[in-house]
């Protein structure tokens, strides 16, 4: 009935555009109904008389590939073509034109900059490599944030030290780490961080680079370049007790006085044996093993029908590595 009436209304020499918002049809609707169904891919559109032609089309490709235009974007040429006087054709048939022979990406030539070395780092004692780190802890309210600043050796596992702060500061880290080498009496051979603000400041690398400590870093959006120190937040921050947030420094400190003890003096380390770190670091492991030793006699002793042979403790690894070489993993 709608396409009747549309037709009588046209017909009288009412206009389509009128006919259609009487009758409450979309004009779209009329078309497609009067051009009836399209089968196959539409027919390509017909250029209008104010296109370009083939050469207008290709003597502007050869303009935007001329010597001194080939690293400008299309809007640069434009702009330097209409100020010399010579005007081809709007700043978007242009852009079309680059686009369809593939030249609107980047055109000018970009810096290259090597690739950040991979730190391949090792230690076969305490003291020999040094592993450090920044992480925030949620303060009283939202946006408060405390920053807790640990030292780890990358062999033992022992913190070498820690701090918590309000803020993140290079000066703070450089007293940080300066008090960390007091403290330890052996200056290690490595330090490794991330990329941190800190852990790449002046103030922080001109004291170590004094001491003839290495320093090493991360790289870019790799966490797995600083496993040891990541691993001790994440033990740190999925401990059952871990609060949401802390009310104060205090609090916070008091809390973090209680993990760090608990994790250098009893906590054992599937890594190192199982052994504690203080134990590693401070060179008491061959005591413990010869009691677990004997205890594991012990017990074979007793049940002899139990294991076929005599069984061991856990054996500490001969070094540890940050990012081990292929050939040396093939080794072990």
């Amino acid at each position: 009935m709608i396409d009747q009436a549309l037709r009588e209304l046209t017909g009288v020499g009412t206009p389509v555009r009128t006919a259609c918002r009487l009758l409450g049809r979309a004009r779209a609707t009329h078309y497609r109904r009067v051009r009836g169904p399209v089968h196959g891919p539409r027919q390509r559109r017909q250029p209008g008389p104010q296109a370009l032609d083939d050469g207008e089309r290709a003597a502007v490709l050869e303009v935007i590939n001329r010597p001194g235009y080939s690293d400008l974007s299309i809007g640069q040429i434009w702009a330097r073509e209409l100020d010399e006087g010579r005007y081809r054709c709007s700043p978007s048939s242009m852009y079309r034109i680059a686009a369809a022979a593939g030249q609107t990406r980047e055109r000018r030539r970009q810096a290259t900059h090597p690739a950040k070395v991979k730190p391949e780092l090792v230690a076969d004692g305490p003291s020999q490599v040094w592993s450090w780190d920044i992480t925030k802890i949620r303060g009283p309210v939202k946006g408060v944030w405390y920053h807790l600043y640990v030292l780890i050796d990358v062999y033992s596992r022992y913190n070498q030290g820690w701090i918590l702060a309000a803020a993140e500061d290079s000066v703070l880290a450089r007293d940080f780490i300066d008090e960390a080498t007091a403290r330890n009496g052996q200056v290690p051979h490595t330090v490794h961080a991330d990329r941190g603000t800190s852990m790449t400041s002046q103030s922080v690398s001109a004291p170590l680079t004094n001491l003839g400590v290495t320093r090493t870093h991360s790289r870019p959006r790799v966490s797995d370049d600083n496993p040891f120190s990541e691993a001790q937040f994440k033990t740190l921050k999925y401990l059952h007790d871990f609060p949401g947030s802390f009310p104060n420094l205090s609090a916070a400190r008091a809390f973090l006085d209680g993990f760090f003890t608990e994790y250098d003096h009893v906590h054992r380390h599937s890594g190192i044996g199982w052994h504690t770190p203080a134990s590693v670091h401070f060179g008491t492991t061959a005591t413990i093993d010869d009691a677990r030793q004997a205890t594991l006699d012990a017990a074979r002793a007793a049940h002899p029908n139990r294991s076929a042979r005599r069984p061991r403790p856990p054996q500490i690894p001969d070094h540890s590595w940050i990012n081990q070489p292929a050939q040396e993993l093939q080794k072990t």
